[in-house]
């Protein structure tokens, strides 16, 4: 099998740590070989916060050379772009959740917020297919990364893995009524024939 090299980005607290968790045993649960490693240094102080998965066999290693993304899946704006300009390659796919958590650089002055027209036009010059998410009506913020997780299972970014072993993943690492909850969640966005994204494939 090909190794799919997956970068997932945002901000501390949004959840990007159980959203790698989940899809690294969502790809180990559909029998495939997978690699990761997360960062956290600055997850309590809205730093950002990243982890990089390898699927296949052919991956030695969890790091992913700057460029060599196949997919970046990022919960936050800005990071979406800083994470296709660093890491993802030409005519890869970016799916990211339309929110702004304003990374410490953009709250310091030190970078202007990004807009999505600033990461369409990204998008269209690379030939990289993008995925713009945003769920109206999610009441909790902390969520989002399950709006992203079930975008990941409808739209089969990740070859072979399917939704039922991203459910099966997500079902181990929560527990109680938050796991009811996001698996409510996870399930309706799934189910949606029209989604639920502001979805533009630029390819």
């Amino acid at each position: 099998m090909t190794v799919t090299n997956i970068h997932v980005t945002g901000v501390g607290g949004q959840g990007i740590g159980l959203l790698g968790e989940v899809i690294i045993r969502a790809a180990d649960r559909a029998g495939l070989a997978v690699r990761g490693v997360d960062t956290h240094g600055m997850a309590q102080r809205g730093g950002i916060v990243t982890s990089q998965i390898r699927v296949g066999d052919g991956a030695h290693s969890p790091l992913i050379r700057t460029g060599d993304a196949d997919l970046v899946v990022a919960l936050e704006r800005n990071e979406a772009l800083r994470a296709l300009d660093s890491h993802l390659k030409d005519g890869g796919v970016l799916v990211y959740y339309d929110a702004v958590w304003a990374p410490l650089d953009v709250r310091l002055g030190r970078a202007r917020p990004v807009t999505p027209d600033h990461i369409q036009a990204a998008c269209r010059q690379r030939r990289i297919r993008e995925y713009r998410v945003f769920l109206e009506s999610l009441e909790d913020a902390r969520m989002q990364n399950v709006v992203l997780l079930a975008t990941l299972a409808r739209e089969n970014l990740i070859p072979a893995v399917r939704p039922v072993h991203y459910r099966t993943a997500l079902g181990e690492l929560l527990v109680g009524a938050v796991r009811e909850e996001n698996l409510r969640l996870f399930a309706e966005q799934l189910a949606r024939t029209v989604p639920g994204d502001r979805r533009r494939p630029n390819g």
